[in-house]
């Protein structure tokens, strides 16, 4: 039980968790820096006794507030931003700026403070005695170099730990993830042939019979042979992605004929843009399943998708049945799993905002997407962390 807590005080991203983690570093951090000032040999050579300990804690966790400065912005915005990016230049730019602002406050707190409170910092106000403004900066800014850049790296190899060892916790959840969809896939292709041979010999029947019904078996076949040859691989091309959803689209207006308003855009061009197979089609069918479906007069459905870069931006929107009251239905499986496909899969790289108003259900969705050139085609697999962890 002890072990799990702890695990949890480290690792865990829980408001409580992270407030007591970052207590206890600097609760030891602050002890430690006033256990150096307590014991400081000058003190005891001249005065033949140590300082008084309450008094050095005060003095000790007053000069730790300048590493603030330092190492929240290590923690939150270059490791995060730059580091895990692999962009160390701009990362090493940032911490400079920051390691200047934490000594220029450590330098206002070192050169004005004594005056206020001679009686806590007695030694500044004597290091300072009789100095120039120069002479004062100077040595105020040697001095900052005590504990600061010691104490955000400390800091930062802790935020190190934790990012890699999430990262790894995600890849063998993602492996097993893999493992389970592989076994359901092996089971749902018991013979997928069977399947295609017996379409194929109905779509041949119904050609003259009843064209409509084979055009429809025709396309059912083809989202069929997408969802079980191409839903195993890790990514596809974004182009081959949005061809299946026009399919399954298409299929959908056969079946309601000409009751259904659709309107679908997306890009002429999408080349070099990989996707995770099966990651949009779950909102496109919830459309026709809790939407389309249930409306007796005028069903629609919009859809847009844009590209901005490497940026998709797909807006999703369908009409539905009035609401009864104040009743809102709990997300389906389809939508509860793509949620965790793309928490997996695009973790800190998409943005899904899904909100239901009386007549509307509306899906807006942003996945940073993988660029893969030609030469890189014959090995993927190396652009899959790039994706799975962000």
């Amino acid at each position: 039980m002890n072990s799990i807590y702890n695990s949890k005080l480290i690792f865990s991203d829980e408001r409580k968790h992270r407030i007591m983690r970052h207590l206890l570093f600097w609760g030891i951090w602050g002890f430690y820096f006033s256990m150096i000032r307590f014991l400081n040999p000058i003190m005891l050579s001249n005065t033949g006794h140590f300082d008084f300990f309450l008094k050095s804690i005060v003095e000790g966790f007053i000069n730790l507030l300048p590493q603030l400065f330092l190492a929240y912005p290590l923690l939150y915005f270059i490791l995060p931003r730059y580091v895990f990016n692999g962009k160390y230049i701009k990362a090493f730019g940032w911490f400079i700026v920051f390691l200047f602002l934490c000594f220029s406050v450590n330098v206002c707190l070192l050169i004005y403070i004594p005056r206020y409170l001679p009686t806590y910092f007695p030694r500044e106000l004597k290091l300072f005695e009789g100095k120039s403004l120069m002479d004062k900066l100077t040595l105020a800014y040697l001095s900052s170099l005590q504990g600061a850049i010691t104490g955000a790296a400390i800091a930062g190899g802790f935020k190190m730990v934790k990012h890699y060892y999430l990262k790894d916790m995600r890849n063998q959840q993602l492996q097993r993830e893999n493992t389970e969809s592989q076994l359901q896939l092996l089971k749902a292709q018991v013979h997928p042939h069977f399947l295609f041979n017996t379409l194929n010999n109905i779509y041949s029947q119904t050609q003259v019979e009843s064209p409509k019904g084979s055009k429809m078996i025709m396309g059912l076949s083809d989202i069929l042979r997408y969802i079980l040859y191409e839903g195993q691989k890790p990514l596809v091309p974004l182009k081959q992605e949005l061809l299946m959803i026009t399919e399954y689209i298409n299929l959908e207006k056969l079946r309601y004929g000409n009751k259904l308003d659709v309107h679908v855009l997306t890009p002429d061009s999408a080349e070099d843009l990989y996707i995770a197979p099966l990651i949009l089609i779950p909102f496109v069918e919830n459309c026709f399943k809790h939407g389309t479906s249930n409306m007796l007069q005028n069903p629609w459905i919009n859809l847009i998708v844009e590209l901005k870069d490497n940026l998709l931006v797909m807006k999703l929107m369908n009409g539905k049945a009035p609401l009864n009251g104040n009743i809102r239905k709990n997300p389906g499986i389809g939508i509860n799993n793509v949620r965790q496909r793309l928490d997996l899969l695009y973790k800190d790289k998409h943005d899904l905002q899904i909100r239901e108003e009386d007549e509307v259900f509306v899906v807006d969705l942003k996945i940073e997407l993988v660029r893969i050139k030609n030469q890189d085609l014959a090995n993927p697999t190396q652009t899959q962390p790039n994706i799975a962890y962000a």
